[in-house]
Formats: structure tokens, sequence, C-alpha cells
């Protein structure tokens, strides 16, 4: 993943924590508490208490948040201008959620569960190509899904009311005594990051921020060591470094064509537990040696993928993922269920969790 920042002013650096970025943290993690060994208590303190039409709600559209979480939780990258900051408050992120365009909220919402184009391009609520193949692969998702995908292409505001009324009644139950918690930590974290900024440079603080994170000053770019690739532009805007106490593993890159970078970097890194023994660690290392099946468990740990659908993102025929996908589920790597008349592949991030964290932080990274 590459940033262009070729004349990036050093005051165009913004290192701002975001109570609705670390919201749409804390909803991943409740999805997918095998992303966040270190969240275990959280998580089971936060689902213990939850209201049960809270939580109904959540699965309603867990795909915004599951694989990670949506753009739409950064809405202030994308205002005109390429300026805006974070807000101080969730409500007023909400405020500027309600300022992004229906087709950048509907391009948002799409990206993760119906594998829409990254940035650019026409919108499905205008090109009826793009508006059938949203709902067709939203179809692949079960009914629940192609019922909220149809609403969102149909009736946009809609579902921005409801998107901010669940957003708020998450706050009430449980996310404001959450954010107090975990405000002071990351404004602590911010400042640190701007003084680095101020004193040692943008490379300092990019190093603080990541090993994964480097600046190549005669490129005038960042680089960041990721299993996927991506390009895209300071130009006239900011630079966003987003910290979030909830995000370990993930260190997500927003690169949306018109919208400000966004480096979103978690300030912890919990242990994990133990090691496999030595039988299935040989097994399933020799299972991860081939680099087109480490980008398959990039996406397998994210969410669930048909083989034709892995065909068709790594530019194989649907035999040749078969042949890949038989060596992992033998080392025991991933898991099968059936939805209709679709197979569906998943990797078991608890037996990953225990292979080694580097692993596991690079295919979640």
């Amino acid at each position: 993943m590459r940033i262009d920042i070729a004349g990036l002013r050093p005051e165009r650096v913004a290192v701002v924590p975001s109570p609705l970025a670390e919201l749409g943290m804390a909803l991943h993690a409740l999805s997918e508490p095998g992303h966040h060994p270190g969240l275990q208590g959280w998580v089971t303190g936060v689902t213990a208490r939850l209201d049960p039409h809270l939580a109904d709600r959540m699965c309603e559209a867990d795909f915004l948040w599951r694989t990670t979480f949506s753009d739409v939780f950064l809405p202030y990258a994308g205002l005109p201008g390429r300026t805006a900051l974070p807000g101080a408050t969730l409500a007023e992120e909400l405020d500027l959620l309600d300022k992004l365009t229906d087709e950048q909220f509907v391009d948002g919402a799409l990206e993760f569960s119906c594998a829409m184009p990254y940035g650019g391009g026409s919108s499905p609520l205008v090109d009826a190509g793009l508006r059938r193949r949203a709902l067709d692969l939203a179809a692949t998702r079960g009914p629940q899904q192609e019922r909220f995908s149809e609403l969102l292409l149909t009736d946009p505001p809609r579902i921005r009311a409801w998107l901010r009324q669940f957003l708020e009644d998450c706050d009430e139950a449980f996310f404001a005594d959450t954010w107090s918690r975990l405000r002071h930590q990351l404004a602590a974290d911010a400042r640190h990051k701007t003084e680095l900024l101020r004193r040692k440079g943008l490379a300092e603080a990019l190093a603080a921020v990541s090993p994964a994170v480097t600046l190549d000053e005669a490129a005038g770019e960042i680089a960041v060591d990721k299993l996927s690739v991506g390009r895209t532009a300071v130009e006239d805007g900011n630079l966003l470094l987003v910290p979030t106490s909830l995000g370990w593993p993930h260190l997500s890159i927003l690169y949306r064509t018109g919208w400000q970078p966004v480096l979103h970097y978690p300030v912890s890194s919990p242990e994990l537990g133990a090691s496999s023994s030595v039988e299935q660690l040989a097994l399933r290392m020799t299972a991860l040696s081939h680099p087109v099946r480490m980008r398959i468990c990039r996406y397998l740990a994210r969410s669930a993928y048909t083989t034709s659908e892995l065909a068709q993102a790594h530019g194989m025929t649907a035999p040749e993922i078969s042949r890949h996908l038989s060596v992992l589920k033998k080392a025991g790597l991933i898991t099968t269920r059936r939805r209709g008349r679709y197979v569906q592949h998943q990797l078991d991030i608890a037996i990953v969790a225990r292979l080694g964290s580097d692993f596991l932080e690079g295919i979640l990274r």
C-alpha cells in the first residue's frame, strides 16, 4: 500500500482520535471476537448485558463492520476540501456522516459486502450493471443481506437514518462508557505522535505508528507493508493518523479516490496464547508456505467466500483455487459451511492465532 505525499506540508499531517471509528472497531470486535483475542473480557461483558433487540439489529447490517469496518465510519475523510478532521464527540461525527452524499455512503456500505470497486468509476445508484452485480453478490450472503442491500440501493435516506439511530443506541447501551475509558489513552497517543512529528519529523512518527509503515523520502511516498495492493495521494488535502485502542492487529488504510488518506492504527499489541503441536505446526506452516495460499488466507480471515468468488478476486480458475483450499482444509486451517446452494470457506482465526502473532498480524493488517 503506497501513499504519495509529494508536497505535503507538516501542518497537513493530523493525529486525531475518532469516536465514530472506535465505535466501528467496537462493533467489529463484537462481531468477530476471534480477530481480537486480547478483548475477550470486554466482548464477554458487553455481550452479556446487551439488549436482545439491539443485538438483533446489530446482525442486520454486520457486513458494514464484520470484515474490518466500512469507510462510512471515517466520514470526515470524504468531505469536500479534503481537510476535515474527526469530531470531538460521536454526535459531531454522526453529523459529518450525514454530510456524505448518497453515492459516497452507498459505495462505502457496499465495499466489503458486495465487493464493489474501491473508489472511482460509477456508483450502483446510477449504473444498472453495478447495481445488478451488487444485488447478485448480496444474494450469495443470504436473504437478510440481500434485503438490506435492496433497501440501500432503492432508499438510501431510510438506511442512513436507520444506521444513525442504531449507532446512537449503541452509544447509549455500551459505547459511551467504553469511550470514556479509552479516549484518554487515545488522546495521549495522539499527543505523543504529534510531538514526534514536530520534533523529529514524519519518518519517526510513522515508525512509532507501526514497524509496517515506512517513509521513502526520496520517492516522496509512505509504504505500508500489507497483503493487499493500493495507491492514493494526499494531493492538496490532509494525511490523517487515527489511533484505536480496540483495533489490534488491524492496521487499516483508507485510500478511496477523492478522500483524504487515513492510517487507522492500533496503539497496543496484546500477547497471544500457546502454539500448536509440532506435527500440526509442520503441516500448517507447509500449507501456508505458498504465496497464493497466504493471499487466500487474507480474504478468508475477514469473511466467508465461495470458491468462485476467490477465483475472481485472484484471477485464477475455480479448480486452481479448489486445490489450494484443499491443502488449507487438510491442515485444519479453514472451515466450510453451506448456505443454500453456495459453499463458503473461512479461516479458523483461533487456529491461526496459535501459529504466532506475526502471521496473524500479517494477514489481518
